[in-house]
C-alpha cells in the first residue's frame, strides 16, 4: 500500500494573524507547533503533531527582528527531521530583499545569504510576493512562486471609479511596475525624480509628466519611512493633482513613517497584510492577501498552474 501524502499548514509566531486568515480561506485549521524559549534567549520549535509524509506549508513573513527568519529556519529543520514529504516556505514578505547586489565595496548580499540559509535548512519550495528585486528568484536552485499584489490592487482601484486617473512611480526604480498598471488601465504614467544640481547639494523632487487636474495612483512595492512617497505626493498636489493615493505591497513603516503619512497631503495609503501594522492610521487601509495565498497553496499541492491568479506581471 502506497503511503498517502497530506497537506498541513503551520504558522510562525509573528505571522499567525495572517496565517489564521489563510487557513480559514483554505478550509483547514492550522497545525499545532509551538516555540520553546530558554532563559538565555535561545529558542527552538516543536511540532505537536505528526507530519511524516506530509506536504508542510510554513507561513512566516521575515520582517524584523531577525528572530522571524531564524524561527522559520528552525521550523524547516524540524520538519525535515520529522520526515515531512515536502517543505514549502510561504513568505508573504521576504526580508532582506533590498540587499540584492553589491552597490558599494565590502558589503554583504543579504538576499543571497537568506536564500542559501533557507536552502541549507531543507526547504523544497518558496512562495512569496512582490520581491523588491525580481532577480532574487535566481538566488534559489529550487522553485520560487512569485505572486503579485496586482491581483487585489486592481479590483480595488477599479471600484474607486476615479476619472482622469494617472499612474505614478515615486522614483525611477519603480517605473516598470507603474508602467504595467498604466498599460492595464490605459492611462498615462508619470515618474518622480530626485536630482542634484551639483555634487553635495541637496536637490529637489521633479514630477516628469502632467498631473494637473488628475487623480494620481502612486505604486510601490514597499513603504519604509515613507519620506520619498509623501514628498512625491505633496509635490503632485502642489502641481495641481486633485488627489494622490499610494499603493504598496509591504508596509514596513519604520521610523517616522506614520508621522510622515499622517502629515502629508496623501488621501489614502493602501497596503496588504504581509506585515502587521505597529499602529493604526486614518489614512491607511489594509487589503488581505489571505485568499490569494490559500489559492496558491492549493494549486501548488495539486500541481496546478498559478498563472491564472495573476492580473498581470510587473
Amino acid at each position: 500500500m502506497q503511503p498517502q501524502s497530506f497537506i498541513k499548514l503551520f504558522s510562525g509566531t509573528n505571522t499567525k494573524y495572517l496565517a489564521d486568515k489563510i487557513a480559514v480561506s483554505f478550509g483547514q485549521e492550522l497545525g499545532k507547533v509551538h516555540k520553546i524559549d530558554f532563559s538565555d534567549g535561545e529558542y527552538t520549535v516543536k511540532f505537536d503533531e505528526t507530519i511524516r509524509g506530509s506536504h508542510v506549508f510554513l507561513i512566516q513573513s521575515t520582517f524584523p527582528p531577525a528572530d522571524n527568519l531564524f524561527e522559520l529556519l528552525m521550523m524547516i529543520d524540524a520538519a525535515k527531521r520529522a520526515s515531512a514529504s515536502k517543505i514549502i516556505a510561504v513568505m508573504p514578505y521576504f526580508g532582506y530583499a533590498r540587499q540584492d547586489r553589491k552597490d558599494q565595496p565590502r558589503v554583504a548580499i543579504g538576499a543571497k545569504l537568506v536564500a542559501d540559509l533557507l536552502t541549507a535548512a531543507g526547504v523544497n519550495r518558496i512562495i512569496t510576493m512582490d520581491l523588491h528585486a525580481d532577480q532574487i528568484q535566481g538566488f534559489f536552485n529550487i522553485p520560487v512562486d512569485h505572486l503579485y499584489a496586482s491581483t487585489i490592487f486592481v479590483p480595488y482601484i477599479q471600484q474607486l471609479g476615479l476619472e482622469n486617473m494617472v499612474i505614478a512611480s515615486p522614483d525611477a526604480g519603480g517605473s516598470k511596475r507603474a508602467h504595467s498598471y498604466s498599460k492595464h488601465f490605459g492611462v498615462p504614467m508619470v515618474i518622480c525624480h530626485k536630482y542634484r544640481p551639483k555634487p553635495n547639494v541637496v536637490g529637489e523632487l521633479r514630477v516628469i509628466g502632467d498631473v494637473k487636474g488628475k487623480n494620481v495612483i502612486l505604486m510601490d512595492d514597499m513603504i519604509d519611512t515613507a519620506g520619498t512617497l509623501t514628498a512625491a505626493a505633496d509635490k503632485m498636489i502642489e502641481e495641481g493633482a486633485l488627489s494622490v493615493r499610494a499603493f504598496a505591497t509591504h508596509g514596513v513603516l519604520s521610523g517616522p513613517a506614520y508621522e510622515n503619512i499622517n502629515n502629508s497631503k496623501i488621501t489614502e495609503v493602501v497596503l496588504t497584510d504581509s506585515i502587521p501594522l505597529r499602529q493604526s492610521s486614518p489614512k491607511i487601509k489594509i487589503l488581505s492577501v489571505a485568499d490569494m495565498f490559500a489559492e496558491t497553496i492549493a494549486c501548488v499541492y495539486n500541481n496546478e498552474t498559478i498563472t491564472k491568479h495573476f492580473v498581470f506581471r510587473k
